[in-house]
């Protein structure tokens, strides 16, 4: 059977845990998150693999980007990541991803972007199941009326990821 590779990872904001398959990193979340447990399930069911504490290449890679992305001397990652979506899930995603550090869209300007304007909440549903936290940055999209809103890490850390990204661009 497929082994996914999984490791805490410390950051200035909390214990995270990464998940790593050969194509590329598959999970990163905060230990906290509510779902955790359900989303490695879910993860573990998709890939038909099991989880195990084991070292994995993109590891080594991740925390690095990691550690000079927090300490502000990185604004884009290139470790490999591999996602597990839908169609729709997927074009979501990788909207996200193309958000500049630094710069902020509502859930309302993502659904126009994707050529379906009335798709708000599919696109907030699409963001809240983002398993992949920072790199694809989903904390990059904020409420149309300005608001922080819903971020599973918790809105504290998207207020801290924002300062932190406005603070490298400058």
């Amino acid at each position: 059977m497929e082994i996914i590779h999984q490791k805490i990872i410390q950051t200035p904001l909390g214990e995270m845990i990464a998940c790593a398959v050969d194509q590329g990193i598959c999970l990163l979340e905060f230990t906290d998150r509510k779902t955790i447990e359900r989303q490695l399930k879910t993860l573990s069911k998709i890939l038909k693999a099991d989880i195990a504490e084991k070292e994995h290449a993109h590891f080594t890679q991740l925390e690095e980007e990691l550690k000079e992305y927090f300490e502000g001397k990185r604004s884009q990652f290139n470790v490999p990541i591999f996602t597990t979506g839908t169609e729709f899930q997927e074009k979501v995603w990788q909207l996200l991803r193309e958000i500049p550090i630094g710069e902020i869209r509502t859930y309302k300007q993502q659904s126009e972007l994707l050529g379906n304007p009335k798709a708000i909440r599919a696109v907030g549903t699409a963001n809240g199941i983002n398993k992949i936290a920072i790199l694809i940055p989903c904390h990059r999209v904020i409420g149309s009326n300005g608001e922080l809103v819903g971020y599973a890490g918790g809105i504290w850390r998207k207020q801290k990821l924002l300062e932190l990204e406005k603070a490298i661009l400058f």
